[in-house]
């Protein structure tokens, strides 16, 4: 059922590299449909937005006849809080806690600088928040309480002080959890639209929704194609593809544990990936006899097995050093490294979204309420991209302020490069500061 693959073999790297392919292709019917909407909700506003949502999230009863009957009060939002069981509410707020520490923790190594040079000028970085963004979350089947905690919350914490979030409510479902986690992360507004109509209402604005600065969280094909249309009039985290988990395993860790890690990232969706390396075939071996006896068990066993069909694969290595130089070059979403030494091996890595050491730390731990953010770089975009956090929704500005002295100094300076590219004005203008 899955691909074995083994690093002594002559096509390795080919095969591994076909296995490791996967390019978000851009249906052109999407790609036209998101056109029309951006281009409609920019010119027509609420009206357009109230349309879109009445279609296709089916909403009952006629569906909503203004843009306020899809806004969910503060009250609201508490009142889920509430209702929920106590188990839910409690999960939800030891998790949003955590979140908030690791993100209070990551803030501090934010702050600004300044330094002042012998002459007395002053350079420097100030850090502030931007002012408002926005959030989507799916709705629906596919709704995340815990996207919310680890989009809101470092929003919060980064000093934003307007979060709006987005939620789709098919067929005028609402999920309490969701509103519930909007409650405790401390979400400003929440309105019941989503689609590529919602993330164009966040980017343009209408008559009843400001334009946000930035737009983050996860989303279907629709939403994706929006994003990444809308960027450029603000600001997006990352266009997101498919769940990918990689274990580097030295053979110690049960092969159970193992095998549903694996299946923790494949049950997400038939494109999800996941792959273990090992330099052990015994226990390789192992690992594939428990994802048989395990499948069975699970009740979306028909995705896990077409994920790990079509995109899984168990690789003997040589050994656990070029184990982790082929993780480099995956450069997973999600990296657990199940070793007795994790930590030797976690220096070897260079390129990984987010790094779960030892046999105890399993991917899902991260997912809910380990406190570091679950929005984290797939498709190889590890090797240059990070998970969302605070520094996502700040901005840094720079700080000169040039000292007479330091003029004098500099100004020659400028004027000569700014006379070798041709640039006159700004000659002269270092140049009139000159004694």
């Amino acid at each position: 059922m899955i691909t074995k693959l083994d690093s002594s073999q002559a096509d390795f790297k080919q095969r591994l590299d076909t296995l490791l392919a996967f390019e978000a292709s851009t249906d052109d019917a999407i790609e036209s449909a998101v056109g029309k909407i951006l281009a409609d909700v920019k010119a027509r506003g609420d009206a357009a937005v109230l349309e879109y949502t009445n279609k296709f999230d089916r909403l009952p009863n006629g569906g909503a006849t203004s843009m306020a009957a899809l806004d969910v009060s503060q009250e609201e939002l508490q009142a889920a809080l509430a209702a929920i069981p106590e188990a839910q509410r409690k999960a939800l707020e030891v998790a949003a806690q955590r979140v908030r520490v690791f993100h209070e923790r990551q803030k501090q190594e934010l702050n600004g600088f300044t330094y002042t040079e012998p002459d007395g000028t002053v350079l420097g970085q100030r850090v502030t928040p931007l002012d408002r963004v926005g959030i989507y979350v799916p709705g629906g089947k596919a709704a995340y309480p815990s996207s919310v905690l680890m989009n809101a919350i470092p929003a919060h914490v980064a000093g934003v002080e307007e979060i709006i979030m987005v939620v789709p409510t098919p067929d005028g479902v609402k999920n309490q959890m969701v509103f519930a986690a909007a409650a405790i992360a401390g979400v400003t507004r929440v309105i019941t639209i989503g689609g590529a109509q919602a993330v164009a209402a966040l980017a343009y604005g209408t008559e009843t929704i400001q334009a946000v600065d930035k737009i983050v969280g996860p989303g279907n094909a629709y939403v994706a194609s929006a994003k990444r249309r809308v960027f450029g009039t603000v600001g997006i985290d990352m266009i997101a593809g498919p769940s990918e988990i990689l274990i580097v395993a030295d053979g110690t860790t049960d092969p159970d544990w193992v095998a549903m890690d694996l299946f923790s990232q494949a049950e997400h969706d038939e494109l999800a990936q996941a792959i273990l390396l090992c330099p052990d075939a015994d226990y390789i071996a192992k690992v594939e006899a428990s994802i048989e006896k395990l499948l069975p068990q699970m009740p979306r066993q028909e995705v896990i097995k077409t994920s790990l069909g079509d995109r899984g694969a168990l690789v003997k290595v040589r050994d656990m050093d070029q184990a982790c130089a082929i993780a480099n070059s995956i450069a997973a979403e999600h990296l657990e490294i199940s070793a007795v030494e994790p930590r030797q091996w976690a220096d070897k890595i260079r390129h990984a979204g987010a790094m779960f050491l030892g046999r105890f730390s399993s991917e899902s731990l991260g997912d809910y309420c380990c406190g570091p953010n679950h929005v984290l770089p797939t498709s190889r975009t590890a090797r240059f991209s990070s998970p969302l956090g605070v520094y996502d929704f700040q901005k840094r500005s720079s700080i000169i302020h040039v000292s007479e002295a330091g003029a004098q100094t500099l100004g020659k300076v400028a004027a000569e490069l700014a006379y070798g590219e041709g640039l006159q004005a700004h000659a002269r203008s270092a140049e009139l500061r000159l004694k």
